[in-house]
């Protein structure tokens, strides 16, 4: 065991527990956490900003506004009803379309109104939240994914994950929805997460679970290769929510709408380590990188200029 110890520490790779004391503990202030850990704080920060995200429709707080949900829906054919303080994806209602009074859900399985409401009562009384707290549920327009994504993903929504570091991105990876996953980009559900070349945007080695795979397992379409567009703006929205939240260690979730190009969709002050293992590299000597070099990093573009060469599998 000790000697498996020495070989990942030798390789890069960061473990739990120095990810939790050097980097979280030392560089994530915890009074800034609930910009991150609510997701309507998160978004209104963005708004303000001048950073894109879906748009929100409205906010249901406390059990007595249910009964205008139905007024709110009719306006929209299609949604994403989410709890404010939820993880992992789970609590997560995706609404494709409708035909008369049901719901159609992206599995294409039809639910009522009720159920609607169920959903997001559930929500309110903390089902989906971190720690059960008490909730408010979101609802925002439907990501609509760019078709670059179309042969490499099953039902849901594909994203990009990027770590940064002191306003420097240092990791990526976009995370592909399967049929085991249920349509999910959850890694822990069974969602293939492919590495990101830093330097061209293009998809590296994938993994789903522990197995090295080269296609995806519904569409058998190559996952390598994928040149994902709008990746330096992408770097740029990512640099730019560390100055958003002033956290020095933080994952930040993107997605490509076919429309409206990069949104922001979420951020993470406890990104997990699976990264790692997507880009088949460790994030250590990245991160031992930043430190001894931010002090030239000036501006948001030196910042993304700096990731896209230092961090990049082929040479620019």
């Amino acid at each position: 065991m000790f000697a498996l110890a020495r070989r990942l520490r030798a390789a890069g790779v960061l473990g739990i527990n120095r990810r939790n004391a050097d980097f979280i503990a030392a560089w994530n202030p915890r009074h800034r956490y609930p910009l991150v850990d609510d997701k309507l704080l998160t978004k209104q920060l963005a708004v303000q900003a001048g950073i894109a995200v879906p748009e929100l429709y409205g906010v249901i707080e406390i059990e007595h506004q249910i009964r205008e949900l139905g007024a709110l829906l009719e306006q929209h054919g299609e949604f994403v009803i989410k709890p404010a303080h939820g993880s992992g994806g789970i609590g997560i209602l995706v609404i494709t379309g409708r035909i008369r009074k049901l719901f159609r859900k992206a599995s294409g399985d039809f639910i009522t109104q009720e159920e609607v409401d169920h959903h997001i009562s559930n929500t309110l009384s903390g089902l989906f939240s971190l720690g059960g707290a008490q909730d408010k549920a979101l609802i925002e327009a439907r990501v609509h994914f760019d078709p670059i994504f179309e042969s490499v993903t099953y039902q849901g929504v594909p994203d990009v994950r990027i770590i940064v570091f002191r306003g420097v991105p240092v990791m990526a990876m976009v995370r592909l929805p399967t049929r085991a996953s249920d349509g999910k980009a959850n890694l822990h559900q069974g969602a293939i997460g492919a590495g990101i070349d830093m330097g061209t945007g293009r998809t590296l080695t994938a993994v789903c679970g522990t197995d090295v795979v080269s296609e995806h397992p519904d569409t058998h379409q190559p996952i390598t290769g994928v040149e994902i567009p709008n990746w330096q703006t992408l770097l740029g929205i990512a640099a730019r929510c560390h100055d958003l939240t002033q956290l020095g260690y933080v994952g930040v979730d993107l997605v490509l709408d076919r429309v409206r190009g990069p949104l922001m969709l979420e951020l993470n002050a406890r990104p997990g380590l699976n990264i790692q293992i997507a880009n088949r590299c460790g994030l250590l000597q990245r991160l031992n990188v930043v430190e001894r070099e931010i002090g030239q990093l000036h501006t948001l573009e030196d910042r993304v200029g700096f990731a896209m060469r230092e961090f990049a599998v082929a040479p620019a």
